[in-house]
């Protein structure tokens, strides 16, 4: 392991769980938490965009009666459908983090 890698290695490792500020090496940046973290790789749950759920919804519903009004129980929405997701996974290699900052929760 480079020692570049160590770096973002022992920098993940102790931000664990927590809600962090993600740069890659070619300058794009995003908020996520870390959920996971081995030799190579850093595993991150990225909050889903809240206007994009309707769409998320229709494109993982594997229920019955999902994204149908009408159907269902009264008083629960969709029927029996997944919920809506709040977080998409995101596997990154250590190599493209360049720099990792926490940020509070609200």
């Amino acid at each position: 392991m480079k020692s570049d890698t160590k770096h973002m290695y022992d920098l993940c490792k102790s931000h664990m769980h927590s809600y962090v500020l993600a740069q890659t090496t070619d300058g794009s940046s995003f908020d996520a938490i870390i959920t996971g973290l081995d030799d190579e790789y850093v595993y991150f749950a990225m909050p889903v965009d809240p206007n994009q759920q309707g769409y998320q919804e229709h494109e993982d519903s594997r229920g019955f009666g999902f994204g149908f009004p009408g159907y269902g129980y009264p008083g629960f929405g969709y029927g029996f459908g997944r919920p809506p997701r709040r977080f998409q996974r995101l596997i990154l290699p250590l190599a493209a983090l360049a720099a990792i900052s926490i940020l509070p929760w609200y």
